[in-house]
């Protein structure tokens, strides 16, 4: 990356073509993306013809629109007729209407075909992201058969290692791996080799959903059914695993209290930076007032034992932190299949056994700590305090996310800072309560 930003500001053209022969796709695509707009397009320009597409298709989509804005027509149309047609609706997803509507018109029948194909289908839906070239083969062919139709259809196709196999009434059978056909005698027929188990996703299912699944399976690819149980594409490993790869980079932004950025970290402008921030920070200031407000109802009981005032720093992070990790918790086993509403009950009683047990150990520590200086009353309250708002966080961790899925919200929305700003306002309210009842106050 180093010797390219050398050779572009030098503008040694001879230097950037060797650099660029010498270099692998997946090398250059990712020194792309570290030099200045400009440089980039120059750059991009004088990769070879044969390897273009292979670098342009490992760009994130920003960068391919930049990069499209800068090439002649001709060039354009080239990239674009010869990309998978799922990378290609991806891409035309995000550009403007009437600019993907003409780069649209300007592919060749087929590819236009495919490529509206996939758009008409829902947004964030499994068939939005298939790949609708495949080989299909039939149950009752022989191997010999089935790998010369591999031959002669599978060029350019981006499932090669996985055909889906459909019966004599053009129903799905079942999958078979490349290596299976290869080994296999070729006077034996297809459908001897499938199992009794076969595995599908369908068109209007989630994609993120639609992913983990293939994930759990184990397959290079799965087949994708439409509402009448036709096979109508292919649902790819790698094209889940950047579903996946986004999906869980939106939950760690949100658990972190910010809006995904839908661009890479150092295309995104500053307002963006900004933006995606603000809004979680609003929203947070405004529920950091319910802290205000009890702290303000307890005005008289702070005023009355000052030393109260020394743990609540101590109260707030403990809280917050349990809270956080409860939450992180259940939002990833949700996200991973492992826990659903039904099993609220039996997440509840853990959280609960686990908060109370967390809540225990730091309330016994604190004793002697605060005793022989604070007094024991006060390391009674504290004590007591501490085994309650931990016994609180961790509900109010396990169950919110909870049911935040369960009406449609994104758990990680209900992410931990929101669930400890929560905790913080009714810890607080605990902690002054105990003591008003301990100290008599």
């Amino acid at each position: 990356m180093e010797k390219l930003s050398e050779l572009i500001e030098q503008r040694d053209l001879k230097g950037i073509r060797q650099w660029l022969v010498d270099t692998g796709s997946l090398e250059i695509a990712e020194a792309l993306t570290r030099v200045e707009p400009e440089q980039r397009a120059l750059t991009f320009r004088l990769i070879p013809k044969d390897r273009s597409l292979d670098v342009f298709e490992m760009l994130d989509v920003p960068y391919q629109q930049e990069i499209l804005s800068t090439l002649r027509d001709s060039n354009v149309r080239d990239i674009l007729e010869n990309m998978e047609p799922d990378d290609r609706a991806k891409l035309l997803d995000e550009m403007p209407p009437a600019l993907a509507k003409q780069l649209l018109e300007g592919l060749s029948f087929k590819e236009r075909r495919l490529t509206s194909m996939l758009l008409g289908y829902p947004e964030n839906s499994a068939g939005r992201i298939m790949s609708p070239e495949f080989v299909e083969l039939h149950g009752e062919m022989f191997i010999k058969d089935a790998m010369e139709k591999v031959r002669t259809s599978g060029r350019g196709v981006e499932a090669i290692y996985s055909f889906p196999i459909t019966d004599d009434k053009g129903r799905l059978s079942g999958t078979i791996d490349l290596g299976d056909l290869v080994m296999a005698d070729p006077l034996q027929k297809v459908g001897d080799l499938l199992t009794e188990e076969k595995y599908s996703v369908t068109t209007d299912q989630d994609q993120v959903e639609a992913s983990r699944f293939l994930l759990e399976t184990g397959f290079a690819a799965l087949p994708v059914l439409d509402s009448d149980n036709h096979l109508v594409g292919v649902l790819t490993f790698d094209d889940a695993m950047e579903v996946l790869r986004e999906s869980d980079t939106e939950d760690i932004l949100r658990t972190g209290a910010s809006e995904p950025l839908n661009a890479p970290y150092l295309s995104a402008s500053l307002f963006m930076l900004a933006r995606t921030r603000a809004v979680w920070l609003l929203v947070l200031a405004l529920a950091a007032t319910l802290t205000v407000n009890v702290l303000n109802i307890f005005q008289v009981t702070l005023q009355s034992v000052i030393k109260l005032s020394l743990f609540i720093p101590l109260l707030i992070g403990i809280g917050g932190n349990i809270g956080s990790q409860s939450a992180t918790i259940i939002i990833r086993a949700m996200a991973l299949g492992e826990v659903y509403f039904s099993d609220l009950l039996k997440v509840l009683v853990r959280e609960i056994r686990v908060g109370f047990l967390l809540g225990l150990i730091l309330g016994a520590l604190s004793l002697p700590v605060v005793g022989p200086f604070f007094g024991w009353d006060m390391a009674v309250v504290l004590g007591s305090s501490l085994l309650s708002i931990a016994t609180l966080a961790a509900f109010a961790g396990s169950v919110l996310p909870m049911f935040a899925k369960r009406i449609g919200i994104d758990p990680a929305v209900v992410s931990a800072p929101i669930i400890s700003t929560l905790v913080d306002a009714s810890g607080l309210i605990i902690y002054f309560l105990i003591a008003k009842a301990i100290l008599n106050i």
